[in-house]
């Protein structure tokens, strides 16, 4: 028996070793093919309307007797249509969705619908951004700001929904706005800045080991990672974080000048509720009761720039997936060790 599973494995083993080989073989022929091919984002939009009836249709008709369903799903066709009569010439809400990383790489997509909605929307249209941001690289987050304030420099109303988090670059995002919701236990604030740079120079100079840094221009570069961190280095630096400071203060001031900066613009963040007694917030709800509220009166399009994904790019996707779920497993399963 045990030679059996012995066999058993090793043959598993090179079977799996030939089909990752094959893969390997089959996405690099797939790379070069598709090398030097233009590969434009694709704009996907979706009536939200039409999804919460379908939805909202369907729970109803689960709750009816068998023999009434027929019926009641006739009645809510000739209702649809009805109701796609009247909506002609009502206002138009276009939903923007923002989840945030330390280098905003959601900023290339939002330029596009961004870019996509100023071209169509019309005098008494509006913007919604769910925003869910904790902040990250200056520039990168000052771009998606700047994308946001596109739509209001078109003279389009703009709100922001904040269900997680809008804190630190998020926020800068989010003070874009008109008028900005959110949740009770969302984060909101961390109007500051930080650097933090590990130093390494003791470690290798105690090994010997020097690093040769030449530069042209005095402030080319003061704190690093592996050179001496002088008092002057530390000053500089302490001098950049100050000046963005002041930018990102001068931001949230032109757009929100009723906050009190001294108060507010300390680096700490607040949860929804001390939020909007500060002033950085203007309501508290959820993104989700804010649009239930405006399908009433308004057809909401959801916008979304979608970017043509490669072979590759689909094997990792999985492959994160696998590994996610797999990790999922081993928690469940520690869990369920550790407590009857």
């Amino acid at each position: 028996m045990t030679e059996f599973l012995t066999g058993y494995c090793l043959f598993l083993a090179k079977t799996l070793t030939l089909v990752l080989a094959i893969g390997v073989v089959v996405l690099l022929a797939a790379g070069a093919a598709r090398r030097g091919q233009p590969r434009e984002p694709g704009l996907e939009v979706h009536k939200l309307n039409d999804r919460l009836r379908r939805r909202q249709q369907a729970l109803r008709e689960a709750l009816l007797p068998k023999g009434e369903r027929r019926k009641a799903h006739r009645e809510a066709r000739r209702a649809a249509k009805a109701a796609d009569r009247h909506e002609a010439g009502r206002r138009r809400i276009f939903v923007l969705d923002f989840k945030g990383d330390i280098r905003a790489s959601h900023a290339a997509a939002l330029r596009e619908e961004v870019s996509a909605v100023v071209g169509v929307a019309g005098p008494g249209d509006e913007v919604l951004v769910r925003l869910e941001n904790f902040g990250g690289v200056v520039h990168e987050h000052g771009l998606a700001a700047s994308q946001l304030a596109r739509l209001r420099d078109r003279g389009l109303r703009l709100t922001v929904t904040v269900d997680k988090g809008a804190a630190s670059g998020g926020y800068l995002m989010a003070c874009m706005a008109d008028h900005i919701i959110a949740a009770p236990f969302a984060v909101i604030g961390s109007i500051g800045v930080i650097a933090q740079v590990p130093n390494f120079h003791r470690a290798l100079d105690a090994r010997g080991v020097d690093v040769e840094q030449i530069t042209a221009g005095r402030y080319k570069r003061t704190v690093t990672m592996f050179g001496r961190t002088t008092d002057a280095d530390r000053a500089k630096l302490r001098e950049e974080l100050d000046d963005v400071h002041a930018l990102f203060k001068d931001a949230v001031a032109a757009h929100r000048p009723q906050l009190d900066l001294e108060r507010v613009a300390t680096g700490e963040h607040w949860y929804g509720t001390r939020a909007l007694a500060l002033g950085l917030v203007d309501e508290l709800g959820t993104s989700d009761d804010h649009l239930l509220r405006l399908v009433t009166d308004a057809d909401v399009y959801q916008v979304t720039c979608k970017a043509p994904r490669s072979l590759p790019d689909r094997v990792r996707e999985a492959l994160h997936a696998g590994l996610d779920e797999a990790s999922a497993w081993l928690s469940q399963r520690n869990q369920e060790g550790r407590y009857p």
